[in-house]
């Protein structure tokens, strides 16, 4: 039955009949927007350059409503998951001021994404109550039936569109067992394909909101499948909102992704097997706009834009918009400016405390391991369950003083926000990483501050190598743990974020380590003493 659009399409047809906008005989379309964002991560407020922030998005978001009502056409808002963790001020107060500013901004849907099980499930549960809109996800179940909504069917305009929620069966192993404790992330692909033959049935369009991530042609590595693989081996979809991998999906042509994106540029976006596939980067850098004029029997995408949030970029030593500034909606700034105020205030609040100092001074932690190079690696290890670790000296900008530590103590230790990864890799390719390690030069910030090997190193040369003691097996699997930046080869290290095996956690350095200190408080210095794990002669 497809009479609600039918009905409305030819009652628009009449309007616009009248003004010779439709040949006759015609029906005119249903012209329907899709705004979306995805991977926000706690970026409720701006970053110190001014850019992205929910009051300046809630000021564009509301400018494209208002521009797309006056065109006679619909919008619909939605998210493709990871509201959870990124910055302090958020994690330290659940994510409130997110989930409550995305109902603030009008959030018609947003998928479920693995860091929405970074806490406890009774932080879940609050965050659900606070959206005061559906978290949708078809495929995760507890105790054999499913825990989220799986799908909703919105109207707009007479024109039904289902929303069908899919998170990426690879959250087991991104996340703490006790947060998913009975809970069980079956493949979205299978549940997806049983599921559309029942949307089609009750809806004239079908999105997906994802967060399973853009894999270019489908090389994923050692990821669960993503968008790119759900398009292809189902039928039925007309568009997948997603997230997870975190970039923008602009293609430069069939199965080419342009990974050097310019905001403010022509984005494409990917078309698979008759499924369009879109994705707005991270943390409301940006809104994707994607306009469709809905037929009887054809849906077809009239434009497509990615819209910059107030992005910047470096002209003669200072910064400037990509486009123009879009101002901050008071309102949401007013609602927001009291949990900024407190997560700032939270900052102050002891997270542990030291006995003795953990050394991060420049001129040593560059040339020399070092207890905190040592225990900033050990605290990612601990996180991700790498066999190995390391931490470049460049990313460690001061010590954690003796006695106590607070949260702004960490993030002085670590400022940038680089967030922690693994690297699955043959262990030839783990001695060919550790090589190039070893040749980093002591004063540099390539420097290798290390966890979980065990190394010998003469003349900048690796002699020898092991892990937990072990020599490295060069046909076996290892796990690497590193950050981004190093990642994308920063401080001269081999660019692995391309690497089959490569997988970013969304972890934060500095949240990392500061959940190992606050579990292991009071820290004893002299435990994470280097020792001679690295001789170098």
């Amino acid at each position: 039955m497809r009479m609600p659009f039918i009905a409305a399409a030819a009652a628009a047809a009449l309007a616009l009949l009248a003004g010779c906008a439709t040949a006759p005989g015609e029906r005119a379309p249903i012209k329907l927007t899709v705004l979306h964002t995805n991977d926000h991560h706690g970026r409720f407020w701006t970053n110190a350059d001014g850019e992205y922030g929910m009051a300046a998005r809630k000021t564009l978001i509301d400018r494209l409503r208002a521009e797309v009502q006056a065109s006679g056409g619909y919008t619909l808002l939605l998210d493709g998951g990871d509201i959870n963790t990124g910055v302090p001020e958020s994690d330290l107060q659940d994510a409130e001021p997110d989930f409550k500013g995305m109902k603030l901004l009008g959030y018609d849907a947003s998928a479920v994404g693995n860091h929405e099980f970074d806490k406890p499930p009774a932080v879940l549960d609050k965050q659900r109550q606070w959206a005061g809109f559906p978290l949708l996800s078809a495929n995760i179940y507890k105790n054999g039936q499913r825990m989220f909504e799986p799908y909703r069917v919105f109207e707009r305009g007479g024109l039904r569109i289902a929303v069908l929620g899919l998170t990426t069966d690879d959250t087991a192993r991104m996340v703490m067992p006790a947060n998913i404790a009975g809970i069980e992330f079956r493949k979205p692909i299978d549940e997806a394909a049983q599921l559309l033959p029942e949307l089609r049935a009750k809806a004239d369009m079908v999105i997906a909101a994802t967060h399973m991530g853009h894999y270019t042609d489908g090389r994923r590595g050692v990821n669960a499948p993503g968008d790119v693989e759900m398009a292809r081996a189902t039928r039925g979809l007309d568009l997948i909102v997603g997230g997870h991998s975190q970039n923008p999906v602009c293609m430069l042509q069939e199965n080419l992704r342009n990974d050097a994106y310019v905001p403010g540029t022509p984005c494409a976006p990917d078309r698979q097997n008759g499924t369009w596939i879109v994705q707005a980067h991270e943390w409301g850098k940006y809104v994707g706009r994607a306009d469709f004029e809905v037929r009887p029997g054809r849906i077809e995408l009239i434009k497509y834009q990615l819209i910059p949030v107030n992005l910047k970029r470096t002209v003669d030593g200072k910064k400037v918009a990509y486009e123009e500034t879009i101002p901050e909606d008071a309102g949401v700034r007013a609602f927001l400016q009291p949990f900024q105020d407190n997560g700032q205030a939270q900052l102050t609040v002891p997270v542990g405390e030291a006995a003795g100092v953990f050394d991060g001074d420049r001129e040593r932690v560059r040339r020399q391991a070092t207890n905190l190079g040592r225990l900033i690696a050990q605290a990612m290890r601990d996180k991700t369950g790498a066999d190995v670790a390391l931490m470049n000296s460049g990313g460690v900008r001061d010590s954690l003083p003796d006695g106590r530590i607070t949260y702004r103590d960490v993030l002085k230790v670590q400022p940038f926000g680089n967030q922690v990864t693994v690297v699955q890799l043959t262990g030839a390719e783990l001695l060919g990483y550790l090589e190039a390690a070893a040749r980093m030069t002591p004063g540099s910030g390539g420097f290798p501050q290390t966890a979980g090997v065990q190394m010998l190193i003469e003349g900048g040369q690796l002699k020898d190598a092991k892990v937990n003691g072990q020599p490295i097996d060069p046909r076996r699997a290892y796990r690497l743990a590193i950050n981004n930046f190093t990642a994308t080869g920063g401080d001269g290290y081999p660019k692995l974020a391309t690497h089959p095996g490569y997988l970013n956690t969304g972890f934060v350095d500095a949240e990392v380590l500061r959940a190992y200190i606050a579990g292991r408080s009071p820290l004893k210095a002299a435990d994470y003493a280097p020792g001679d794990e690295v001789l170098r002669r």
